[in-house]
């Protein structure tokens, strides 16, 4: 990675990792097309494993999420502009996770995913996810049950753009994505959260059900909150694919950690957004 690229995702970290930043790096080429399913499965709410949460610091597992609902969300929905989902419609005490941009591919957090069976959605940035080990590393927790959406090809403030500029970015990770994965997500964050009308109609054109915003926002050791300075049911929770250099020194399996103890500290668990939404 550039020493600029470096400065940048620092800076994203000071800015108490509020925004989706992503690593601007030169895409290197392409690696070969994993084989991958064309859609991750239903989450099966598999039996928690104690042992495998205290060896990741965690005291006990997560309560099992409630059964998701007859109905998702976006069900129905025909072409046209996306909805706008800054929270779950849910009376039960289910948060969900997602993680942005996929700048810091940690291996332990693999090894995390795997023993934590932790529902969770991933929204990639082109630029960030090929850099590196590439999108082989979303491959393995895509495996899990985990899904991918569609966070921009380069991480632009969309609402600077053109709806030309717009539709390239959006339409464009659609189709990266397609061909990586087998299907085009119908799931989108725009960076910074910042869209407007050009942006809902660039997503809506190209397969775009619904436009995910978030409610809490993960910090090093604790969470930032929208409103009433506490989860609330349904919310959705953004975090980042970052490592010490962002984190002063902190790990993203220890953020992982701590996030999971707030959730469950506050009466939560943790549901599969997919379900919903």
């Amino acid at each position: 990675m550039t020493r600029s690229a470096r400065a940048l995702l620092a800076g994203c970290a000071a800015a108490l990792l509020l925004s989706g930043c992503s690593d601007p790096s030169p895409a290197p080429k392409e690696e070969k097309k994993a084989a991958a399913p064309s859609s991750a499965a239903p989450a099966k709410s598999p039996s928690a494993d104690p042992a495998a949460y205290r060896r990741w610091g965690l005291d006990k597992p997560l309560a099992p999420p409630p059964p998701p609902p007859a109905h998702r969300i976006t069900e129905g929905h025909r072409g046209g502009v996306p909805q706008i989902v800054r929270r779950v419609p849910v009376k039960d005490k289910v948060v969900f996770v997602t993680f942005d941009d996929g700048a810091e591919k940690d291996p332990k957090f693999l090894e995390m995913a795997k023993d934590l069976k932790l529902p969770f959605s991933m929204f990639l940035t082109d630029s960030a996810a090929r850099a590196g080990r590439g999108y082989g590393y979303f491959d393995t927790l895509r495996a899990l049950g985990n899904g991918v959406h569609n966070h921009t090809l380069t991480h632009p403030n969309l609402r600077t753009l053109s709806p030309e500029a717009q539709k390239r970015e959006i339409c464009g990770q659609q189709e990266t994505l397609k061909k990586r994965f087998g299907k085009r997500p119908e799931l989108f964050r725009p960076p910074y959260g910042n869209y407007n009308d050009a942006t809902l109609a660039a997503a809506g054109s190209c397969g775009i059900k619904a436009v995910v915003l978030w409610q809490a926002t993960m910090q090093i050791n604790d969470m930032r909150y929208a409103e009433a300075g506490k989860l609330r049911p349904g919310d959705i929770v953004l975090a980042h694919f970052r490592g010490p250099a962002e984190l002063k020194g902190t790990t993203m399996t220890r953020m992982v950690t701590n996030m999971l103890r707030s959730i469950q500290r506050q009466g939560y668990t943790v549901a599969r957004l997919e379900d919903y939404v």
